[in-house]
């Protein structure tokens, strides 16, 4: 059974639309990465899957569970963790307060553990926290229950390079464990370090679903090549040949076609250089949203 089932949601306000017609799976024991710039829509997905407010049409499952159905709901909330992209505690009580009372609600099995690894100070009340603070306790927040299912809004919000890092190692322990995360995020250098799939949302529509790898390929490779003499466009009249840049005798241009034709068109030229490289993922991701 899939962890996340998504069926033709759709998510209106008045004549804006937020979410059309989205249709996918997150399969149990996977990151699946929802990428998007901001206002794309994906915090309305997730509000919309968590059940703080109720899809236009379509429907969504959690766990098995209904999202549409307040008791069915009720039952996926008791596996499931959730941190917003902005946690909203009380500033004036301290983080151990707020972990004792969501303990009381939900359980704590996990709480030590991740305090080892993220360590709000419990002591300090929360207006005191710097924003890397409230975002670690609500990380251990969000997997003291140890949860099966986890969705995370923009998880490494606030955080500095070397938590960002230990939040990612931890990511991809808690997937081994058997543990399905969801998480969205427009920062695209986290997703081949941690999602197993990616889905890309533009204007409120899905337009791309697949595998990190995949996604990579279809974004092609940075070509940078050195000759004799300046190649043109004209040079390099192949399928797949975009973003033609030229400095001097040094020609760059991202190649989404096959290899051995590329190969065979450089060979009738001087090369005195020539790498191929995969593009930063910020270029892959323009490919799906142009200008």
């Amino acid at each position: 059974m899939a962890a996340i089932e998504v069926a033709g949601l759709t998510k209106r306000y008045g004549e804006t639309v937020a979410n059309e017609d989205l249709t996918f799976d997150v399969e149990s024991g996977e990151i699946f990465g929802y990428l998007g710039p901001n206002g794309a829509g994906k915090t309305t997905t997730i509000r919309t899957l968590l059940g703080f407010q109720s899809p236009t049409a379509g429907t969504a499952r959690l766990l098995g569970h209904d999202v549409r159905d307040e008791g069915d709901l009720l039952a996926a909330k008791a596996d499931l963790g959730y941190l917003p992209g902005d946690p909203a505690f009380d500033g004036s009580v301290t983080g151990r307060t707020v972990l004792d009372y969501q303990a009381s609600l939900k359980g704590d099995t996990r709480r030590d553990e991740l305090l080892e690894l993220f360590d709000p100070p419990l002591d300090r009340k929360i207006r005191a926290y710097s924003s890397g603070n409230r975002q670690m306790l609500g990380i251990v927040q969000t997997f003291m229950h140890d949860p099966d299912l986890v969705v995370m809004d923009e998880p490494t919000s606030g955080l500095d390079p070397l938590k960002q890092g230990l939040l990612n190692d931890f990511l991809r322990t808690e997937r081994d464990r058997g543990v399905t995360v969801f998480f969205s995020s427009h920062v695209l250098s986290e997703v081949r370090q941690v999602c197993d799939r990616v889905g890309i949302i533009r204007d409120g529509e899905l337009v791309a679903l697949e595998d990190v790898e995949t996604l990579l390929r279809r974004g092609g490779k940075r070509v940078r090549v050195t000759t004799r003499e300046a190649l043109t466009e004209a040079d390099l009249e192949l399928d797949g040949v975009v973003e033609f840049e030229q400095v001097g005798e040094t020609t760059q241009f991202t190649y989404t076609g096959d290899y051995n034709d590329l190969l065979n068109a450089l060979s009738a030229f001087e090369l005195l250089d020539l790498e191929i490289d995969e593009p930063p993922l910020e270029d892959v991701f323009m490919h799906f949203y142009g200008e």
